[in-house]
């Protein structure tokens, strides 16, 4: 975790701070003075109840996916009696493939999430605040910046930060099970099911069989499978359809003056970017047990992961925090490329009914096409082949853009906002609970892996906070490359789905 107690970063969590009141303060001005969409089109009422309940409902949707995949190894009983209802959470994801289920649902609730700040917050083409001169407000509202640090420090980094490292205390409430629950419903729903599809075909291209902790299904169950399936490869058609329509035809929120091929180029170049970003770090994932020699001989390939493990190993956390920026940027951008927009007196696509043009109009359709071709079919592909992946050289820049945007500092709000949500939620760190890796091993309660889904066809992500190496481990790491090869071994137990063996357990924070 970044340390304000150096002047350098304090300094960054001042100005970062500085910007974000800023910021909201305008979002809030401009929803006031109903210069975004759904306040101009609705009421700024429904505006600023929809932006702050999509915002907080945000901070558990990326900090629980934290504390859950984080307690993944861990055993329940631990915790059974002392966070109840955390308990709940990890014996519904520690249950079969629960764990890929819920981050399949939990990825289109982020993207929705994003969606539904935007339509809130974001201002219209000729938005105008309080006379800011054009330079200012270009700066904020046209590009979006004002918006991207407020889902950026408010919703998603700040809870990362304490999900990360207090993992029990912050999903043992009834919020946390709710949300894990929807993302449940949104997987069984069906909606997302064109992503197995995607799976299998990675799975086929990698000559690897996918791993699953269930038994076979049984025709009926194939049935109900795979008619969702159909399902949703017929519902993803039927949204790229409407928004590559709305796109040509100029239906859509994209600025004015941005002609329609344009408009469909950067459409695709914008999810490519999204989907480079959330395979990264997947394939960071898989390739971080790996010696250099195992990293691929690709100039580009070498050259990212030496960049990304350069030194102590600070640039991975980096990234991470970068990667969020940009994400972020690039989602906030499609929802303005692919929300349907009809003027007074034109006719609805396709001359569908009033009503489900009003569907179109949410922006669901973008929502779906970016959470299934714009981040889980990438990261499906990162799993399966890390080393191809990284051998891009749009990952090396992509990298390294990242990179600058968190040398920057525009995020440095985020620690100051978990350090008083801490503080406030009277949030301990979970070795005070049920100690480190290490005293539970000697326990007999060591972690347990095989409840992690790693490997091709999984999307399980690496830790956005995770803890630096002790200066002690890398010296020994460097001196003993048997210390190299047995922590190699524990990434190489979990892949294969076996238990550690209680002298082996690990602390991944």
């Amino acid at each position: 975790m970044t340390s304000l107690t150096n002047p350098c970063n304090a300094f960054k969590g001042f100005y970062s701070m500085c910007l974000l009141i800023f910021s909201i303060v305008i979002i809030m001005g401009l929803i006031a003075t109903s210069q975004t969409n759904l306040s101009s089109e609705v009421h700024p009422a429904a505006a600023y109840i929809l932006i702050w309940v999509a915002i907080l409902w945000l901070t558990m949707v990326e900090g629980g996916q934290a504390s859950i995949v984080g307690l993944a190894p861990v055993n329940p009983e631990l915790y059974r009696d002392s966070h109840p209802i955390a308990y709940k959470c990890t014996a519904i994801t520690n249950k079969g493939d629960n764990l890929d289920r819920y981050l399949l649902g939990r990825q289109f609730m982020v993207v929705i999430v994003v969606f539904c700040v935007n339509m809130s917050g974001g201002p219209l083409g000729d938005a105008q605040l309080w006379g800011f001169p054009t330079w200012l407000s270009n700066i904020f509202l046209q590009t979006g910046l004002a918006m991207i640090l407020f889902t950026c420090n408010v919703g998603q980094l700040n809870t990362q930060v304490n999900a990360s490292l207090c993992m029990l205390d912050y999903i043992n409430n009834y919020f946390a099970l709710f949300t894990l629950w929807v993302a449940m419903a949104i997987e069984f729903s069906g909606l997302l099911h064109a992503s197995y599809l995607v799976q299998m075909l990675v799975a086929f291209l990698a000559g690897k069989k996918i791993e699953s902790k269930e038994d076979p299904r049984t025709f009926g169950q194939n049935i109900f499978f795979y008619g969702r399936c159909i399902m949703s490869l017929a519902l993803l058609v039927g949204c790229f359809a409407v928004t590559l329509e709305a796109l040509f035809a100029g239906k859509t929120t994209m600025w004015d003056g941005v002609p329609s091929w344009a408009a469909v180029i950067v459409f695709f170049f914008l999810m490519s970017v999204v989907g480079m970003l959330e395979g990264m770090q997947i394939a960071f994932f898989a390739v971080a047990k790996l010696p250099p020699s195992e990293r691929g001989s690709s100039v580009f390939a070498l050259k990212t992961c030496e960049l990304l493990f350069r030194g102590e190993g600070n640039n991975l956390p980096g990234f991470m925090i970068g990667r969020q920026l940009c994400v972020v940027s690039c989602m906030f951008f499609v929802a303005r490329v692919t929300s349907v927009s009809i003027s007074e007196g034109e006719t609805n696509i396709f001359n569908v009914p009033n009503g489900l043009q009003e569907l179109f109009n949410t922006g669901l359709l973008g929502a779906l096409i970016t959470t299934i071709c714009g981040s889980i079919s990438w990261q499906l592909v990162a799993s399966a082949f890390p080393i191809a992946f990284l051998s891009n050289p749009l990952t090396y820049i992509l990298l390294r853009l990242c990179l600058l945007l968190e040398s920057t500092g525009l995020c440095g709000a985020a620690w100051l906002i978990a350090a008083v949500h801490k503080k406030f939620s009277g949030f301990q760190r979970d070795e005070v609970y049920i100690g480190t890796a290490e005293e539970r091993a000697k326990g007999n309660m060591g972690d347990n892996t095989s409840h992690v889904p790693v490997g091709p066809g999984h999307i399980a992500k690496l830790p956005g906070f995770a803890d630096n190496a002790p200066k002690s481990l890398q010296k020994l790491l460097k001196k003993d490359p048997s210390v190299g090869q047995y922590i190699s071994s524990l990434y190489d137990q979990m892949e294969t789905g076996k238990s550690t063996d209680n002298n082996e357990a690990s602390d991944n924070f």
